[in-house]
């Protein structure tokens, strides 16, 4: 598979409920409540045109993609595409440029990791009565969409805001792997040859990397060997914070927040004695260069540099998601074959967390404006409605039939094994041209357990096809580590609109600052002993008070 692929398929999300400003410039007409209408009853598909805007990765074409021309097919519906980049920053600004010019789209149609509409976005674009709500349309035309929010009570709640209203769908991805993101890869050839162990404390893994720095593990007789990296996107803090104190945050940025709950209350864990010394700890790997210096700066592409070059490998291990962030998956040398995933670690105070991490982000990726006709709503949700079917999600995620997937064979297994293989995927060579088939992580709405775990996969996980299955094993070491009564319902919690710009602004810079000043104290810019005192009073002086008052009272409303 390629790495774009697998990027697109394996980010998925869970974002802390990140209450971004809409812009205060938005226009968008009629503030009556669409639903106040009757929606007509159209029957078959009369030819439409949706505008949509969308992201589209750099090998796209959504114009001329195998799936576009499946629904031109089957729902005489056609597209204006209006595209942006996969990458977030400048997505989100296009999004919310197009609100504030007043020249935005029929549909939205985005990618949770790359960008999407907050709770408080939906919130505020429906008092402008610029988003439609999609209760109605989901009653008369989403009969597939209506069978699955009610059989999913998490996600149903995480869709409706406060007034009962659906103003725009989030996805909805089970992902087993993805709900444990504090992973660390490590490579086994290594361990072997210096006769070593996985470490399963603080200080083994102390004892694992200098080794991995001093004695030549690859053989090359260089001095080449990285012990420990990771990246902006694949954050090396949580895997090893959760040693010392329980760290909810997410390896792949999906979460940045360290709210937890301790008897019902909100509470933040940047501020305690385990987190100090978890810093502490990490302070001590970096400055006897046991980390990677780049391991807080680089981005993804160059994290994979690193697994990648040489003759031989020169990375020891990396705290990501899934292997194939770090280390290309089907390389020729076989070099992916020798990672494996250490479980948690524990501290010296007997802590052994990881993290735990909802595995779909609040907000919207699917959001309806009042620039859809009324038979341009109804065809957008008959399209979505087919993308909740098991023919429509795989034809929209992967593509078109024997060119990107198949279905099943005699002594396909399916990923559960319990399980009946619904469909297995064509593997691609690596480096090929990723194919223009499927919308993938634009129709990821219905991905539930069931239907990821019956795809075929093969029983060897060390090989390419057998990825996804080595994911699903790895992640085993993981479950059950988390703290269960600590964990911030953030997904379901929706904070009240008229706090929206207050909450956005104190969210922003606690969360900053906790980073900052974690980053300043593991590089030693910042002594974690005498500046740990005017760090505390500083997250004070941001307003965690207030922040975590307001928390608590949208908490305290949230339906249990």
């Amino acid at each position: 598979m390629s790495v774009q692929l697998r990027k697109t398929r394996y980010a998925a999300l869970a974002g802390v409920t990140a209450l971004a400003l809409v812009l205060a410039a938005c226009t968008g007409g009629d503030s009556e409540d669409p639903q106040s209408k009757p929606l007509p009853t159209i029957t078959g598909n009369p030819a439409v045109t949706i505008d949509v805007f969308a992201p589209q990765a750099a090998d796209w074409n959504l114009a001329t993609n195998d799936f576009t021309k499946l629904v031109k097919e089957k729902f005489n519906l056609s597209f204006k595409w209006q595209n942006t980049t996969f990458d977030g920053g400048p997505a989100k600004e296009k999004r919310q440029i197009s609100l504030a010019s007043g020249d935005y789209p029929d549909l939205y149609l985005l990618i949770p990791w790359v960008d999407q509409f907050t709770q408080a976005d939906l919130l505020r674009l429906s008092n402008q009565g610029v988003v439609v709500p999609l209760n109605q349309l989901i009653d008369q035309y989403g009969p597939n969409i209506k069978k699955a929010l009610d059989a999913e009570p998490e996600w149903k709640a995480m869709a409706t805001a406060p007034d009962g209203k659906i103003y725009g769908l989030p996805q909805w991805v089970d992902c087993y792997h993805c709900s444990y993101q504090g992973k660390l890869w490590m490579n086994s050839a290594w361990l072997k040859k210096l006769g070593l162990q996985q470490p399963k404390t603080t200080e083994d893994m102390v004892k694992v990397l200098r080794a991995f720095k001093t004695q030549d593990p690859n053989g090359n007789g260089k001095a080449d060997e990285i012990p420990l990296s990771a990246s902006v996107r694949d954050a090396l803090i949580p895997y090893f914070m959760n040693a010392f104190i329980y760290d909810p945050q997410g390896t792949s940025g999906n979460n940045n927040s360290t709210l937890v709950l301790k008897d019902g209350k909100v509470d933040t864990q940047a501020n305690k004695d385990g987190w100090r010394e978890g810093l502490k700890y990490l302070s001590s790997l970096y400055k006897e260069g046991l980390i990677d210096k780049g391991a807080f700066t680089q981005n993804p592409d160059a994290l994979q540099q690193q697994g990648d070059s040489g003759k031989v490998p020169i990375l020891g291990s990396a705290t990501v998601l899934h292997l194939g962030i770090a280390v290309s998956i089907g390389r020729a040398d076989g070099r992916d074959k020798q990672y494996d995933a250490v479980p948690p670690l524990t501290g010296p105070q007997g802590v052994n967390h990881t993290g735990y991490n909802f595995p779909s982000a609040p907000g919207a990726t699917f959001v309806l404006t009042n620039k859809a006709t009324p038979e341009e709503q109804i065809q957008a949700i008959k399209l979505l409605d087919y993308m909740f079917t098991d023919e429509g999600q795989i034809n929209a995620f992967w593509g078109k039939e024997g060119k990107t997937w198949r279905k099943p064979q005699a002594g396909d297994v399916a990923l559960d094994k319990s399980l009946k293989p619904l469909y297995a995927q064509i593997q691609q060579k690596p480096g090929a041209t990723p194919p223009n088939s499927g919308w993938q992580a634009l129709a990821q709405y219905n991905n539930t357990e069931r239907y990821r775990n019956s795809e075929a996969i093969a029983t060897d996980i060390y090989s390419q096809a057998g990825f996804e299955r080595r994911l699903f094993e790895a992640t085993k070491l993981y479950e059950g580590k988390e703290d269960k009564s600590a964990i911030y319902p953030y997904w379901k919690v929706w904070i009240d609109p008229s706090l929206g710009s207050e909450i956005a602004t104190l969210q922003t810079n606690i969360e900053n600052y906790i980073q900052q000043n974690a980053l300043q104290f593991i590089t030693g810019s910042k002594n974690i002993d005498s500046d740990w005192d005017a760090y505390v009073k500083g997250l004070e002086g941001l307003g965690l008070k207030r922040y975590l008052e307001i928390q608590q009272t949208a908490y305290d409303k949230m339906p249990k």
